[in-house]
């Protein structure tokens, strides 16, 4: 059954497409898709050439890991997962976490350096953004990013099966700066922030076009129109 809060971003999305001012992007390939995780945090992926070797890695976990953990269990994997937000690392600490499951306290960014990182306008929420909330004085925090490419050198990895972007709005400096390298991620599990005051709609098509151009094709599209799963295609436009 979905829950109150799935229910009421599919009412907010369905409000937005009526305003002109959300869109739902079609799917542009068919593959085999399987779904790890909750309600909430979990993502469709395509299962093939998914296994114990493969490289995932998961930017923006909040307080909900069961898709990194679906994917440990399931394919004997591990999961490089990342979140610099003081709820995120408390909530971590005090888990129990699987040996294959390693988190840092750190965020991915277009730049290697430092961001400011500001908090939900509600502080029951977990999720901190680069985008400064409209109405809010809670002060921002200061975290250490990193660009994909620098990770990706630290952890001694050469490619990526699987990227997971939950990012709060960054996601589009972060994609911009994928596809201006090398580095092509097989997979990518995106979820745009077009509601977000200050991003809008054309953020999201230009990101969309961009990945199409580079041979990205979509797979999967939430209810929402949001969260999006992108395979690589031979066939660049």
């Amino acid at each position: 059954m979905p829950t109150a809060r799935s229910l009421y971003r599919r009412l907010r999305h369905a409000v937005q497409c009526a305003l002109g001012r959300d869109v739902r992007f079609p799917v542009g390939t068919r593959v085999p898709m399987v779904r790890h995780g909750s309600e909430y945090g979990g993502w469709w992926i395509c299962p093939n050439g998914i296994s114990a070797d493969s490289v995932v890695y998961s930017f923006g976990i909040g307080t909900d890991i069961s898709f990194d953990l679906s994917l440990i269990a399931t394919y004997g994997l591990t999961v490089h997962a990342f979140d610099p937000t003081p709820a995120s690392i408390a909530w971590l600490k005090a888990q129990q976490l699987p040996g294959p499951f390693k988190w840092q306290e750190l965020g991915i960014a277009a730049y290697d350096g430092r961001a400011t990182f500001f908090p939900p306008a509600d502080p029951t929420h977990v999720s901190h953004s680069v985008v400064p909330p409209v109405r809010s004085d809670r002060q921002g925090i200061d975290v250490e990013v990193r660009r994909l490419s620098s990770i990706m050198g630290s952890l001694g990895h050469e490619h990526v099966d699987v990227l997971k972007l939950d990012i709060e709005g960054a996601e589009y400096e972060v994609v911009d700066d994928i596809l201006a390298g090398p580095v092509r991620p097989r997979q990518l599990l995106i979820e745009f922030h077009h509601r977000v005051a200050g991003i809008g709609i054309e953020r999201t098509r230009r990101a969309v076009a961009g990945l199409e151009a580079a041979g990205y094709r979509i797979f999967s599209v939430s209810d929402t129109g949001e969260e999006y799963s992108f395979i690589l295609s031979t066939a660049p436009r």
